[in-house]
């Protein structure tokens, strides 16, 4: 997103008051400390240059709001205009104070001088993205980092790869991205050699970013035309694809075609307009597959055919629709940054949620028999006799895919050999790939097991299905929380529960919860089925999961959920999606 000094005329774009001042260098502008004069800014695709030099912009934020674009593992706000009751909340002003934060960060964790330090930053195509990358290279320039790195459009994974490839390296690589989310969302997730950056590191930032901003409540002068020279562009997304390359030619071995082991085969992406496209044309077409067929490869920040999410129905439909007609042997969806991936098999049939997490236990037990496999902690009990049945150890353990991951990372280390942590949302992360949860990974790892099948004459991936036992029936169902205090009011919710459930006929605590409360219900003739009340990881709400072997089995537990909510009437709980079930 460029910005044109100048005034609003087009009603249809989206506009901001901002101050706007003019600079002739970047130390000029660090120093600019009086108000600029108010101006209106609008988002249109090109910037012209003020009279006296390059204009700058001015945007002011927040301590409080700093503080709250913390999302967990990585930071997440509203960088435009456009939607009702949807604020800005990650400006340019947000994104300068975070950049000179984490260079503070990454000093200490380094122990380097700001001057020592190389960072990369690529982002998906969201149309906040080069505004925030450029506002966040200004703050890279108020500590005088040594190295700074403008990815262009990148992947979450190639962002931490950037980090540890040979040759390349960087101290830190940072993704601009709010994944499948909106249009109007963006945000960043932060790398190191050593991986993701955890909620301590996160938290860390964000108040460092509100302490700068009460320090200088006015906000920064940023240049809109890109900082200075000093930000070297080095794409890497190419680098990437040639690695993913050399890992399909390794692990199929073609006896006869090692460098185009894919020829023959016709494999389709729905990239969703996101940051995915390239695995189509830069990693499986030039080892010889046939991608014609493939959908919404370019990048476009504005999402015109359909969110960029794996788990989205309508875009599951699409990407299965395109493997269909297009008569392929397989399909790949990813999701925007491509850290979470799905595939479609020759048939049609989708393989995501339990059926990719089977699949690749599946493979990965094939491998290295005995692994543990750490889940989230709403996958299904056929899927826990499944990873069991091929000699696994299944851990279900909570939601939240760097909390997944970091707790195979944990038993790994403790002498618990864990090769593969997923969340049913398809963030899988393998031992063998760094513990990244890398949508790309996933799909080679798939792709070089359809090539060995096909080599052998053996039948298609979904043939490692066959044993997996699956639910009949499921629903998830959210219920807000309306009170502030919403952590404490939830947990009141559960350890009531757990005091109901000693009394419901046929329903039993699973021996050991990790997150929320699940329960398992005796259907009869060895069917079972199960619930799940779980608190969200940072939202107001209570999500109640079920999963049923019998017809009618989902709206038996629901039945009997209510009839506990409605004796209890909890004040500050809407559990009208929990009602609506029965009144379908």
């Amino acid at each position: 997103m460029q910005y044109c000094l100048g005034k609003s005329n087009a009603a249809s774009l989206p506009t901001q008051q901002h101050r706007v001042r003019s600079r002739r260098s970047r130390a000029n502008a660090r120093r600019l400390g009086h108000r600029g004069a108010m101006v209106t800014v609008q988002f249109i695709p090109h910037a012209t240059a003020a009279e006296d030099g390059t204009p700058v912009l001015v945007t002011t934020t927040t301590p409080a709001i700093l503080k709250k674009l913390q999302n967990g593992s990585d930071v997440r706000g509203v960088a435009l205009e456009g939607v009702p009751g949807e604020p800005v909340t990650l400006n340019e002003e947000a994104a300068y104070l975070i950049g000179a934060a984490f260079v503070d960060w990454l000093a200490d964790k380094k122990g380097k001088k700001p001057s020592e330090l190389s960072i990369a930053v690529g982002r998906d195509p969201r149309l906040s993205g080069p505004a925030l990358a450029n506002a966040m290279f200004a703050g890279f320039g108020s500590k005088d980092v040594g190295r700074v790195v403008d990815m262009g459009i990148a992947t979450t994974p190639a962002c931490f790869m950037a980090t540890v490839t040979p040759g390349v390296a960087y101290d830190a690589g940072i993704m601009l991205t709010a994944s499948h989310l909106p249009f109007n969302r963006n945000g960043a997730k932060f790398f190191t050699s050593d991986g993701g950056l955890d909620k301590a590191d996160i938290k860390r930032i964000c108040e460092d970013a509100a302490a700068a901003c009460q320090a200088a409540p006015d906000g920064h002068a940023i240049p809109l035309d890109g900082v200075d020279d000093a930000v070297e562009s080095v794409p890497f997304l190419e680098d990437y694809a040639a690695q993913l390359r050399d890992l399909i030619k390794k692990g199929a071995n073609h006896p006869t075609a090692y460098d185009e082991p894919l020829t023959g085969m016709k494999i389709i992406v729905d990239a969703g307009n996101g940051s995915g496209g390239f695995f189509a044309k830069s990693v499986l077409e030039p080892l010889g597959a046939d991608v014609s067929g493939s959908q919404f490869l370019d990048p476009d920040g504005k999402f015109p055919n359909h969110s960029p999410n794996p788990e989205d129905a309508k875009a599951m439909d699409s990407a299965v629709a395109a493997t269909v007609k297009a008569k392929a042997d397989l399909g790949v969806i990813f999701d925007t940054d491509v850290d979470r991936s799905a595939v479609i098999d020759g048939d049609g049939n989708p393989i995501n949620r339990n059926k990719l997490i089977a699949l690749l236990a599946a493979i990965i037990l094939d491998e290295h028999p005995g692994s543990t496999v750490v889940t989230d902690s709403v996958t299904s009990d056929g899927l826990a006799e499944f990873i069991e049945g091929k000699g696994g150890k299944h851990v279900r353990y909570m939601r939240g895919y760097k909390n997944v991951i970091n707790e195979g990372v944990r038993r790994d280390k403790a002498g618990e050999p864990c090769h593969l942590m997923i969340e049913t949302s398809g963030h899988g992360a393998m031992k063998e790939n760094y513990c990244l949860d890398d949508g790309a990974y996933i799909a080679v790892k798939i792709i070089i097991e359809a090539v060995r099948r096909r080599l052998s004459g053996g039948k298609g991936i979904s043939d490692l299905l066959s044993e997996l036992r699956e639910p009949l029936e499921e629903k998830e169902v959210r219920l807000k929380i309306t009170c502030d205090d919403f952590k404490a009011y939830g947990g009141d919710v559960l350890e009531q529960l757990k005091e109901a459930v000693r009394s419901m006929k046929g329903y039993t605590p699973v021996d050991v919860n990790y997150e929320g409360y699940r329960v398992n219900r005796d259907e009869g003739d060895g069917k079972r089925g199960w619930f799940l009340l779980r608190q969200s990881l940072h939202d107001p709400v209570m999500v109640l999961n079920f999963e049923s072997e019998i017809p009618g089995g989902v709206d038996a537990m629901a039945k009997d959920v209510v009839a506990w909510l409605k004796e209890k009437d909890f004040a500050s709980l809407d559990a009208s999606a929990v009602y609506a079930i029965l009144d379908k």
